[in-house]
C-alpha cells in the first residue's frame, strides 16, 4: 500500500474509473507520481472522510 493511498488528496474518479490525486504537482512530481516512486510527497495529508467533519465539530 501506497501513502496515497490514504492521502486526502488521492481521490477516485468515477469518469475515469481510477483514483487520481487532486494536488497541482509540477512535472518532476507528476513523474514520480506516475511511476510510483513519489516516497516525501510534501503534499502528502493523512485524512478520511470523518476527518473533515471531526475538524469542523
Amino acid at each position: 500500500m501506497s501513502k496515497c493511498d490514504d492521502c486526502m488528496y488521492f481521490t477516485y474518479d468515477e469518469e475515469f474509473c481510477y483514483s487520481v490525486c487532486e494536488q497541482d504537482l509540477d512535472e518532476d512530481e507528476m513523474r514520480h507520481f506516475i511511476q510510483d516512486t513519489f516516497d516525501n510527497c510534501p503534499y502528502y495529508r493523512p485524512g478520511d472522510e470523518y476527518s473533515i467533519v471531526r475538524h469542523q465539530n
